[in-house]
């Protein structure tokens, strides 16, 4: 997608130096856009551990190329069990996520013994390389395929906007282009379908206010930010036409464990009887697990994501502020799960599929 009108990936690796790789260091934006170089494992670590960066599929791809730098300094002999520490190193940074487990788990999957080293180092790098293209294309494919959803409302409503109600940032900053949300309103908005997106701010950590707004405007698609409990009420006044959100892992029976107030929006559409999809690429389906409540380990996160706030003073200068009182207890869930009954849809690189295992088998076959 697109910063002041120029193309960006949310992370690549450098043309001239292998051993660089750069991320769009996603805690400074709006307000800054920052570039930042990691070369080691370690540095992979804290930038996924940190959010530095963010969302399902750019933490994947983040991995991949985090054991593509521990393939560099792997010594040849014991070389399997120095990229297993640093895959364990890697899988432990953010638990929730499936993508993350899955790209390192395809790292660790195809590496060859009888391979020399450098062949080993080679195989690492285009492993991960292949991981940001696919993951990129797939949600080119979720566009495409949830644009039809879209351009059928806008049918509906013989041609007027499509107000999209959104939850967090599952745009192409938290994917390594395009997005999975996202996918579809931007592909409809290229196509001249009229789309206008209610932004949800996502407490605490405003991706939706930081984020989903930012790329929104790079890209000319008119949104309004929306505190976060106002998504029922435009609900319950007609003013939402379908909800679009994202996912860091679902089940092979469709439940679905995505940002923390996600369940709400689920329950409020689900009242009102507002279509709500989900999209992602398959990477984030956890086939080993049925029950979304009982088996997906939910991330808690610092209380001062809570307490403490980040933005820009009227100095013009990156500032953090408390605002609750000292010593405040508190209790910071990064995920919640939405079970499959609330769901209208599930939106993937191979179709839409309701969030049911039979129907999530028809287009995964090889998952039976």
């Amino acid at each position: 997608m697109h910063v002041s009108g120029t193309p960006y990936r949310t992370i690549w690796p450098s043309v001239t130096d292998k051993t660089v790789i750069n991320i769009i260091d996603q805690r400074h934006l709006p307000h800054r856009f920052v570039i930042e170089e990691l070369r080691t494992v370690s540095e992979v670590c804290t930038a996924i551990r940190e959010m530095h960066v963010r969302g399902a599929g750019l933490i994947g791809a983040t991995a991949g190329f985090g054991m593509h730098l521990a393939a560099l300094t792997a010594p040849e002999s014991g070389f399997v069990a120095f990229m297993q520490m640093a895959a364990a190193d890697l899988i432990k940074t953010r638990p929730t996520a499936s993508n993350l487990a899955w790209a390192v788990n395809r790292q660790l999957g195809a590496i060859e013994p009888k391979d020399t080293l450098a062949a080993k180092r080679l195989k690492a790098f285009a492993i991960a390389c292949a991981i940001a293209d696919e993951d990129a294309e797939f949600c080119r494919r979720i566009g495409e395929h949830g644009k039809k959803i879209i351009a059928e409302l806008s049918r509906r409503k013989n041609g007027a906007p499509v107000n999209i109600l959104t939850h967090c940032n599952a745009g192409w900053l938290a994917f390594v282009d395009y997005g999975s949300a996202t996918a579809p309103i931007y592909a409809a908005h290229t196509e001249g379908i009229k789309v206008h997106v209610w932004v949800d701010e996502t407490r605490p950590w405003l991706q939706g206010a930081k984020l989903t707004t930012w790329e929104l405007k790079e890209e000319g698609v008119a949104h309004t930010l929306i505190a976060d409990n106002t998504g029922g009420h435009l609900m319950q006044h007609g003013l939402v036409d379908m909800v679009i959100v994202g996912t860091d892992r679902t089940t092979r029976c469709g439940d679905v464990a995505n940002k923390i107030g996600t369940y709400l929006k689920a329950l409020a559409a689900h009242d009102n009887r507002v279509p709500f999809y989900v999209a992602l690429p398959s990477s984030t389906f956890d086939w080993a697990i049925r029950d979304g409540l009982a088996e997906i380990p939910i991330e808690q996160r610092s209380g001062e994501e809570i307490t403490h706030i980040r933005g820009l003073n009227k100095s013009d200068e990156l500032t953090t502020i408390i605002i609750s009182p000292p010593d405040t207890p508190t209790l910071n869930y990064g995920f919640d799960v939405t079970p499959a009954r609330l769901i209208t849809g599930l939106i993937s690189e191979r179709g839409v599929m309701t969030a049911d295992e039979n129907d999530i088998l028809r287009l995964y076959p090889e998952q039976r």
